[in-house]
């Protein structure tokens, strides 16, 4: 059973709370509410060991717990839209038994753009609106201060809060005001999403993580070593290391023999440990004095894991400088993973169209999949051969080759030149159609 810790005030605690067991019993939510936002912090600080993720009431707490906790992959905050913002001015209004044409609202600077297009039909619907933009270390007392001065100056006639602290303090001292919070529908729909990635981890989690391991040459460096117990001496401290790395991982190991190995485990564990696998890949190499190919497969069964490992790992034996290739079971392709070039494309794709073009050109998906993704990560509109030769290590002439094919079956055209005042000719730039 996940543990979801809930923060929030605790007004918007129970609400979340009141929700969430109405949609999933199989979950448990333990609410941790806080007074004002800076309690948040220590929050996550103390507790972050005893859940599994965490669900915050709105932006704001989020981004406290953001900038406090390493990473943000298990935290959630609820998504608002323009409606909290309509309903929060509608309840303000109700109260008051009339319309009223000027008002003060404080909020975080709209995280989307329905949020953004609320403030707007706003400033519509009232003769004058008051708006303070405030970051998340802002003293609730400098919110206070700024409807209230408002207030006192007669130019409001209510004031909208993302504050319930403000909130209250407001109406004690005659302010009309209203708290704006998410609406049930918003908490609904986060909610139901939330659970579907929490379902979706959990399954990740618990798939089959199959990762080869091959020393290449090994031949090779049997026939540099004079005596046996040197290549024994070798095996066993490649052996030790990688029982350490299956320590780690909480997986099994298996010698095939000449230099070659395979560590079972979960694709959770894996995922969670790649920089380990990348730094006992790194020492093994340094061992042998030789490359070291690793290539990782996830699947459903052992078998489809496998497959899909020795896959990588042949891709990752064709690669100049090895480094950790994964095949996912849903078609993606990771390449030097963990380190700052990796690159994410899938090697599948069910476009009629598209495959004639590439079978026409003699091109593989991957192939035309890699320098897509490349060119997304590297943020670029147009390339160069060399371009492609630098970053997807391969030779000029193989670039050259792979674009003119491109090009032949209107998959990249040519759209210009560029020159560098130097001789010889200009570089031809190309881009993706």
């Amino acid at each position: 059973m996940y543990r979801i810790g809930v923060v929030g005030p605790s007004l918007s605690v129970k609400r979340i709370l009141e929700l969430a067991n109405e949609i999933e019993q199989e979950m448990e939510f333990i609410p941790y509410s806080y007074t004002e936002t800076k309690e948040v912090e220590k929050i996550v600080l103390e507790h972050d060991h005893q859940v599994d993720f965490w669900l915050f009431s709105g932006y704001i707490p989020y981004r406290v717990a953001k900038k406090t906790l390493s990473s943000d992959e298990n935290l959630v905050y609820i998504y608002s839209t323009e409606s909290s913002i309509y309903k929060g001015f509608m309840e303000l209004v109700y109260s008051q038994g009339k319309l009223l044409d000027r008002i003060s609202i404080d909020m975080f600077p709209p995280t989307n753009v329905a949020e953004g297009e609320g403030l707007q039909q706003l400033k519509k619907k009232v003769k004058d609106l008051h708006v303070k933009t405030f970051d998340v270390d802002i003293d609730p007392k400098e919110m206070f201060e700024f409807h209230f001065d408002l207030w006192k100056q007669k130019k409001i006639d209510g004031a909208l809060t993302c504050y319930p602290t403000v909130n209250e303090a407001l109406k004690k001292a005659g302010v009309p005001s209203y708290w704006m919070s998410p609406t049930r529908i918003e908490i609904f729909q986060t909610i139901r999403i939330f659970f579907e990635k929490i379902k979706t981890s959990y399954y990740k989690d618990t798939q089959i993580g199959v990762g080869m391991i091959e020393v290449k040459d090994f031949d090779s460096i049997k026939e540099r070593m004079k005596q046996t117990y040197q290549i024994q001496y070798l095996e066993l401290r490649m052996k030790e290391t990688l029982i350490q790395l299956c320590e780690k991982l909480d997986g099994s190991l298996f010698e095939e023999g000449n230099g070659r190995y395979t560590v079972f485990s979960s694709r959770g564990a894996i995922e969670r440990e790649i920089q380990t696998f990348k730094e006992k890949a790194q020492y093994l190499s340094l061992e042998a004095d030789t490359a070291v190919a690793v290539g990782i497969g996830f699947g459903q069964t052992v078998f489809s894991a496998e497959v899909n490992a020795h896959r990588a790992l042949r891709q990752s034996k064709e690669k100049a400088e090895p480094g950790i290739v994964i095949v996912q079971d849903d078609g993606m392709v990771i390449e030097s993973a963990g380190q700052e070039e990796e690159l994410t494309y899938s090697y599948r794709t069910d476009n009629k169209d598209f495959l004639e073009k590439l079978k026409k050109g003699n091109i593989s998906v991957k192939t035309f999949k890699k320098i897509d993704a490349l060119m997304q990560k590297m943020g670029w509109n147009d390339f160069t051969t060399k371009d492609l030769a630098a970053h997807l290590q391969m030779s000029e002439r193989n670039a050259q080759r792979i674009v003119a094919d491109l090009c032949n079956v209107d998959l990249a055209e040519n759209i210009g030149e560029e020159s560098h005042h130097t001789r010889g000719r200009p570089i031809k730039v190309y881009r993706l159609k």
